[in-house]
């Protein structure tokens, strides 16, 4: 034996015996399975969880709710007069008495009809003119009045007056000012330009033509604001390398400014050519309720009034041409759809 401490270590084993089946058997029954999620108990889930984060919905239906009166202002003052002045388009039906079906016998009296061909002209020459004047126009008046210069605003603000001024104080205005002792004729005399009066308001050509002149005075401002819109669009880059290169005024507005606002130009063109077919106060106005010497600038909505009004009015007829006139409207908004479309590809 060695002289010193021995240090004896004692290892206890502890066995632990296995479980007996009975044992694990109890153990595996003892905790219960959890049952699947009711679908009340989903609904409950999916609400708090809807409440959490602030959308809360009761019913399926209430998004609904907030979309309902836009629709019945839609069906009361849209779809319902519509499909009234359609069926009324079939029948002859007058002021003073209702009507029987006769199909599409006004329709053939509307062509047939001197006076509805002449409106048709009267207002497609109206467009003619006028749609082209308020897309260029108003763009030119754009980009003088997008200048940052002092006393700006002043002149933004006048440009856009006539918009907000009624359309019949308008007609009232020009009224005076083209009338044979009025403003234009006066100064012209006084200069000596003209030995007469220039008869703006008693020819139908000329008739036409103011017309056109307020139309287009009226809407510069207007759409002046939608090209003011686009421009604030262009980036100012482009411009600066244009000048750097060497471009122009009006090079620079030629590849920059017009590619740049097409869309906004083709947008205008449609919402301008709507208008020019619609237009009836600077005729009836100007024109008074004859719609010029012999009903000679009367356009299809001057035209609509006068038969379908009065004791007389022949309300099926006038339905009839609404229909027409609804047709022509659609040809030019669905060939400005089709430009605008061609020119986003």
């Amino acid at each position: 034996m060695t002289s010193g401490t021995t240090r004896t270590t004692h290892t206890t084993h502890t066995t632990i015996p296995p479980a007996s089946p009975s044992a694990s058997a109890s153990t595996s029954t003892s905790v219960p399975a959890t049952p699947a999620p009711t679908r009340r108990a989903a609904r409950r889930s999916r609400k708090a969880l809807d409440t959490d984060t602030g959308l809360v919905h009761r019913r399926w239906w209430t998004p609904y709710l907030f979309l309902l009166p836009g629709l019945v202002m839609v069906v009361l003052f849209s779809l319902w007069p519509f499909v009234n002045t359609v069926v009324l388009s079939l029948t002859d039906a007058q002021i003073l008495r209702g009507g029987r079906f006769v199909g599409l016998e006004n329709y053939g009296r509307a062509l047939d009809d001197p006076d509805f061909w002449t409106a048709t002209v009267n207002s497609v020459v109206y467009l003619a003119v006028v749609v082209p004047c308020l897309v260029l126009l108003p763009l030119a008046l754009a980009v003088l009045v997008q200048r940052k210069v002092p006393g700006i605003g002043f002149f933004r603000s006048a440009f856009y007056t006539p918009v907000i001024a009624s359309a019949v104080v308008v007609g009232l205005i020009w009224q005076w000012v083209l009338r044979s002792d009025g403003l234009v004729n006066t100064v012209f005399e006084k200069l000596h330009l003209i030995s007469g009066p220039i008869p703006f308001l008693t020819d139908s050509t000329m008739l036409l033509v103011s017309a056109m002149i307020v139309t287009i005075w009226k809407g510069l401002g207007y759409y002046m604001v939608f090209y003011l819109a686009a421009l604030g669009n262009v980036p100012a880059s482009l411009y600066e390398a244009a000048a750097l290169d060497g471009a122009g005024a009006v090079r620079r507005f030629l590849s920059i400014t017009v590619p740049s606002v097409k869309p906004m130009m083709l947008l205008v063109g449609t919402l301008s050519a709507i208008s020019a077919l619609r237009v009836f106060t600077e005729i009836y106005i100007l024109g008074g309720e004859s719609g010029g010497p012999g009903g000679g600038a009367r356009t299809l909505p001057f035209l609509i009034r006068q038969v379908g009004l009065g004791f007389a009015g022949e309300t099926g007829y006038a339905a009839a041409v609404s229909i027409l006139l609804f047709l022509l409207t659609l040809a030019f908004s669905l060939l400005g759809h089709r430009l605008s479309k061609g020119d986003v590809q």
